[in-house]
């Protein structure tokens, strides 16, 4: 039987801490950034965490257990 392939668009967005949590990025940052307040861009900078509804999801994207 053929090895199970990752989703290349997960593998590319997400990564998976130490303790099997999943990181992220946040959206908006990329353009139209001139009428976000510095406040704001400075908070989407930031990583965080995939919240806990879509993990199952994610991690089988990423083939994870």
């Amino acid at each position: 039987m053929p090895k199970m392939k990752t989703k290349s668009s997960a593998k590319k967005r997400f990564k998976v801490t130490g303790t099997g949590k999943i990181k992220r990025k946040h959206a908006f940052k990329s353009h139209i950034l001139t009428k976000k307040s510095k406040k704001r861009k400075l908070a989407l900078t930031h990583s965080t965490l995939v919240h806990v509804s879509d993990e199952a999801n994610i991690k089988q994207q990423l083939r994870l257990k």
